[in-house]
């Protein structure tokens, strides 16, 4: 279980007893992060704002009834999830929530087998490594916006999968629970989101290209992190291990 800050039973008091500054930091944080993932599973932005307010009003009015035996951000995505999936069934859609998720063309793969080394390596490391930091492409605002506006255009599964897996930090069998997918699926989605974001990066960079050293603003820190969790498994590591 992933745990966070929101997890402190001091926090969890103030949010049992109603303290307004904690619901404004909670909602802060997480609201962005909730709606990209019930829009990415409903199909509307809009749709997926009123699911996400109709989520809000449900964590303040059940409140005392959380027990702690999930995180609190599992719980908050868990009915954010149920809502988006209740939606769907409304609107009398015939196909169930992972069909939707699949978003994939029969027989796909983002990255060839050729673009790994027989131990499971990247058999090139992605450009721009040589030449900028870790720390450096974390802190630039144009690599920032280029996997956002990558991660807008992914499928449905895709997109949902890799915003709660390296966005959010969930592990695969959270994912998969909240998702209601199978762990191959799971797996391959994922392979395939990263496979196209890596694609995306390389075709828009050069050897010689630079990316802006400029700090992100300190509202950003969830992008931020988020940011380094992406950059984490396109640098060269085993890639059963990248997609455990």
């Amino acid at each position: 279980m992933v745990q966070s800050e929101f997890d402190d039973p001091a926090f969890l008091a103030k949010l049992r007893n109603g303290d307004q500054g904690a619901y404004r930091a909670l909602i802060r944080r997480y609201h962005a992060s909730l709606t990209r993932v019930a829009a990415s599973v409903i199909g509307s932005h809009a749709q997926a704002e009123e699911v996400v307010q109709d989520a809000w009003l449900a964590v303040y009015a059940n409140i005392a009834r959380f027990e702690g035996r999930s995180s609190l951000t599992t719980w908050l995505f868990s009915i954010v999830m149920n809502r988006a999936r209740t939606r769907i069934s409304r609107e009398g859609r015939t196909v169930g929530l992972p069909a939707i998720l699949d978003g994939a063309q029969p027989g796909e793969s983002a990255v060839p087998a050729s673009s790994f080394r027989p131990e499971g390596h990247w058999a090139e490391t992605p450009r721009l490594w040589d030449e900028i930091s870790p720390e450096r492409i974390v802190g630039g605002r144009q690599l920032w916006d280029l996997v956002q506006e990558a991660i807008k255009v992914l499928p449905a599964g895709q997109k949902a999968v890799i915003l709660l897996r390296d966005m959010e930090g969930r592990d695969a069998e959270e994912t998969c629970a909240l998702l209601g997918i199978t762990a191959e699926n799971q797996r391959v989605l994922l392979h395939r989101a990263r496979g196209r974001i890596r694609a995306t990066i390389d075709r828009v960079t050069n050897p010689t290209a630079t990316v802006s050293a400029a700090r992100l603003p300190d509202s950003r820190t969830s992008g931020r992190r988020g940011l380094a969790r992406v950059m984490a498994w396109l640098l060269p590591r085993p890639s059963s291990e990248a997609l455990a």
